[in-house]
Formats: structure tokens, sequence, C-alpha cells
């Protein structure tokens, strides 16, 4: 296999970073508003849930935006310096869902929405992630997401002549895994509403974290990058209110995917 591997549709050659960033956010999207669909509590009214989508929306931005920038500066000082425009071209899922979840609460606060809206969001984030993750790994050396070497039989060689570890492959077993075990340990034992959400954040923050010692990496400080430091506070975040939720307060089981 050579990197990137272009897809072939319809007499198209397209790239496969487009592609399957594009179709994960579609397949998020449809399972989101399919589990919307089957949930018995009352909707949000139409406004509001805009000014939600734009909170996370521009959150979302803002975050991947900013700590792609900060976990590698120099390479964006060197690219910016050529031509600006490259600025707007890196991204990470850390910053992403950081600045996402800001975004969301800010338009709450903005709207008066008190009750938790993320539990729904695991099922969309997981396969949106882990379509997306098969996108970086076609894409090869470009994407800046391949691991550094190894000598495990399933290292792949994204075209410098190493072989290193897959990590973007990881990365979309891993969601989905923690997805799964979520779902399952969840689904006879009624929790705080808001509770599955944070379980997924602080288990993707900790996984983050520690895949990101196999990659290569800027380590400004305490011999960590960026990343890394952001996952720790997402982990530290999604579990300190996991433990403010309303232990008495549960949720009937059918009615917990509706909330985060």
């Amino acid at each position: 296999m050579t990197f990137p591997f272009y897809l072939d549709l319809f007499g198209l050659r397209l790239h496969p970073h487009l592609v399957l960033e594009s179709l994960g956010y579609f397949v998020g999207a449809r399972i989101y508003f399919a589990l919307r669909h089957r949930t018995s509590e009352a909707p949000l009214p139409l406004e509001t849930n805009l000014w939600l989508l734009v909170g996370a929306a521009f959150g979302a931005w803002a975050g991947s935006k900013l700590l792609a920038w900060a976990e590698s500066p120099q390479h964006y000082l060197t690219l910016a310096a050529n031509d600006p425009a490259a600025l707007l071209g890196g991204k990470t899922i850390v910053g992403g869902l950081l600045g996402g979840w800001a975004g969301v609460e800010l338009a709450k606060k903005f709207t008066r929405v008190v009750r938790s809206t993320g539990d729904l969001f695991i099922w969309p984030l997981a396969l949106g992630t882990a379509i997306g993750r098969v996108g970086c790994f076609l894409t090869g050396l470009s994407d800046r997401t391949y691991g550094i070497v190894t000598t495990l039989p399933w290292g792949v060689d994204f075209g410098d002549g190493l072989r290193r570890h897959p990590t973007q492959l990881y990365e979309s077993l891993f969601v989905l895994t923690i997805a799964t075990a979520i779902t399952l340990a969840t689904r006879r034992r009624a929790l705080p509403t808001g509770a599955r959400f944070r379980l997924y954040f602080a288990g993707y923050f900790l996984f983050r974290f520690a895949i990101e010692f196999q990659k290569p990496r800027e380590t400004p400080f305490l011999a960590l990058s960026a990343i890394q430091f952001a996952s720790l506070l997402g982990a530290a975040l999604a579990l300190f209110t996991l433990r403010r939720l309303p232990t008495s307060a549960s949720d009937p089981i059918e009615n917990r995917q509706s909330k985060i």
C-alpha cells in the first residue's frame, strides 16, 4: 500500500482524509438524530438547539485550532512564514472536544438550559472518530498522526522506509471499545444524567495522554506535549464534574440516552 491511499469513486480520485472525515461527520449526525428520535424526553425548542449547535461548532473549531498550534508551534510558524493560510489547516480532536464542550456550556448559560445534554453523543462521537481516524491512517505521513518506529509485526511503513505504530487505528479501536463497554455496563443500571458522557470523555482523554507517548511529539515542559497537558485537564474535568452529579437522581433506562 502506498500513502496517501487515494479513493476512486465513480472515476474521481479523492483524498482519503477528505472522504472519511466527511463520512465520519455524516455518520455521527445520522446516529445522533436516530437516537434522538428514540428518546421519550421532550425535545428542546428549535432556537435553543440551534444555539447549542452554534456553541459546539465554534467551540470545537477554536479549540481544535488552538491546541494544534500549541502542539507543534515550530511546525506552524515555519508554514506561516511562507503561507499564512496554512494555519487554517491544523486541528486536533482533543482540542475540538474540549472546545466543543466549553462552547455548549456557554450556550447553555446563555439559553438558561440546566439539564445535561451529552449522553446522546457517545456513539456519534465514537463512530465519527473511528471513521475519521481511518482517513488519517490512509493519508500517511502528511497527516502527522502516525506513531514512532516499532519492531512489532503490525508496524506500517507510511512511505519513509520506517515501520511505525498505526496509532490512528489504535484510536479507532479504542473509541469503539469504550463506547461499547459504557453502553453494556450501564444498560441495566440507571446513572445520573451526564454520567456516561463524562465517563467517555475521561476514558478518551486518558487514552490520548497515554498513546501520545507512542507518537513523535514536541515536549516543551515536563517531557509532555500540549495535547497531553490538555488531555490530563480534560480527564480531570470530566471526573471532577462526574463526582458532582446528583447521585440521588437516576434516569429511567429508556431516557438516559437523551442527555449529556
